[in-house]
């Protein structure tokens, strides 16, 4: 098995729920499904990128009345809300709000912006599949939505 297939079946172990390995839940192991989807939240298909994979994991924390800015990532990627609440727009002026516990499928080649809501700071992990050399993600400061537009 090539390096990159071995390291595509890893992150699939590690970000598709458990159940879809055929894991049985017992007494001493318990099996919480997240998510489990072809396309990200805007209904696009996730397509992998060509090349030499490489996956990524961060954590993200962004502070109360916070933003990420607009951006975009060119790779599809997974993420998961520890902590806080988030507004994930588009620049169609789309929201999705997550809260602790919520997994999205991230856009992909569309530009979005996370708002913290609330008080509190959020605080997420995020995993990308990439290739290397690649970024996981462009920022777009230039762009200014259309009033009315965005919330």
């Amino acid at each position: 098995m090539t390096r990159s297939i071995r390291l595509f079946c890893a992150l699939l172990a590690f970000c598709v729920p458990a159940a879809a390995f055929a894991l049985e839940a017992t007494q001493a192991v318990k099996v919480t499904p997240l998510m489990k989807t072809s396309t990200s939240w805007n209904g696009a298909p996730i397509v992998y990128p060509s090349g030499q994979a490489q996956v990524s994991a961060l954590i993200v924390e962004i502070a109360p009345g916070g933003e990420t800015g607009w951006h975009e990532h060119p790779v599809p990627s997974l993420a998961y809300i520890l902590e806080g609440d988030l507004d994930v727009i588009r620049a169609t002026g789309e929201v999705k709000h997550l809260k602790p516990g919520d997994a999205l499928a991230e856009v992909v080649n569309t530009l979005h912006n996370g708002r913290v809501v609330g008080e509190k700071p959020v605080k997420l992990v995020v995993f990308y599949v990439g290739v290397e050399g690649m970024a996981l993600t462009i920022a777009h400061p230039e762009f200014q939505p259309v009033q009315g537009k965005t919330p």
